[in-house]
């Protein structure tokens, strides 16, 4: 029950904290450092722009990764046979507007928006923009990703490339 009130009592400034430590991490492609961040139950999800409150069970999804299918996934972005990826894509994440919107337990349900800006070889810039939904779980005393989503609210798709990176 510790942990239940440690979750519930986390205040907007540790969550902010959080949030930029993780932006951080995938900005300099220290994904294994990010992946530490992650419950052993996570899931990370992009959903299509024109369902993004659909359910990756029977909605098709840009991205819907368990927690073994996220592992795979970094372990191919940092292989320097993914072409997609190889050399990294340099990314600036920008995260405002956090807010907690629900304590449920020993779960935080937090929102943010974001902008993603990409710089790749051969194209130009590239910006996504949306917002994140998390939930975020007190494992120990750290903050722990259960659930990650990116919502992009580009109404075209087609114009931002592929989201090989982590979005």
């Amino acid at each position: 029950m510790a942990s239940k009130a440690k979750a519930a009592a986390a205040t907007r400034q540790q969550v902010e904290d959080f949030l930029y430590e993780e932006a951080a991490l995938l900005d300099a492609w220290r994904l294994d450092d990010w992946l530490e961040l992650l419950t052993d139950d996570a899931v990370y999800n992009v959903p299509s722009n024109d369902r993004p409150d659909g359910d990756s069970r029977d909605t098709l999804f840009i991205i819907a990764d368990d927690i073994r299918r996220i592992r795979a996934r970094v372990t191919r972005l940092k292989d320097k046979s993914a072409h997609a990826e190889y050399p990294p894509s340099r990314t600036r994440r920008m995260i405002s507007n956090v807010r907690i919107v629900e304590r449920n337990g020993a779960a935080l349900n937090v929102e943010a928006s974001f902008i993603v800006h990409r710089f790749r070889r051969n194209e130009g810039i590239r910006a996504y923009v949306g917002h994140y939904r998390y939930e975020l779980r007190l494992e120990g005393k750290q903050l722990k990703i259960a659930r990650r989503e990116a919502v992009i609210d580009s109404m075209e798709l087609g114009s931002l490339a592929s989201v090989s990176f982590i979005l």
